[in-house]
């Protein structure tokens, strides 16, 4: 099974450089054109299943990049909740901080800890597994396509070392039971 999973286009948050997490935000019109390239990537492709985030960001992507397509939505692959920092500046994290959230999360700030997320991501994962399809196609976001990738190489990757645009389209494997990247696509 091939499994697409492309990230969102480009956000209001996104546009105006603060963080988001679980803050339901819309795409910009860049981010509607964003979501033209990942159409380019995917329209010759016949989806046995589509699921989105239940975010309003993904659910535009999809609905632009597969036009009139049946999907269901999940919040098992929302973004990495950040907490009280959603809506903030993209600096609004202290030098200390950045240090401690790649190990620990965002908990500190009411968001959700690295455990927690790569649990929720690794659910989701063992459900496409359970599934006999040929293609399927995923509408998330950045912490979950790279998310996606540490769990398959099996150890966490710096996300500062992973190009995640918008608009990404990561092509996973899953054949018989191994997990494999097929292809990373940054516009």
């Amino acid at each position: 099974m091939k499994v697409y999973v492309v990230r969102h286009g480009e956000s209001e948050t996104n546009k105006a450089h603060r963080w988001t997490g679980w803050l339901d935000v819309s795409l910009t019109e860049k981010g509607k054109k964003d979501a033209l390239f990942a159409r380019s990537i995917l329209e010759n492709v016949k989806f046995d299943k589509i699921y989105t985030s239940d975010l309003s960001r993904a659910i535009q992507t999809a609905e632009i990049a597969i036009p009139d397509c049946d999907y269901e939505k999940t919040a098992l692959i929302r973004e990495m909740n950040v907490g009280n920092i959603a809506g903030k500046s993209s600096d609004a994290l202290t030098p200390e901080m950045r240090r401690r959230v790649p190990q620990e999360g965002y908990t500190a700030l009411g968001g959700e800890s690295q455990e927690q997320f790569g649990s929720r991501i690794r659910e989701f994962m063992a459900s496409l597994e359970a599934l006999d399809c040929e293609n399927v196609a995923v509408f998330s976001h950045a912490g979950c396509l790279k998310r996606m990738l540490s769990e398959i190489v099996g150890t966490m990757l710096p996300g500062k070392n992973v190009l995640c645009a918008n608009c990404t389209v990561a092509i996973f494997e899953y054949t018989d039971s191994v997990w494999r990247l097929h292809s990373w696509i940054n516009p």
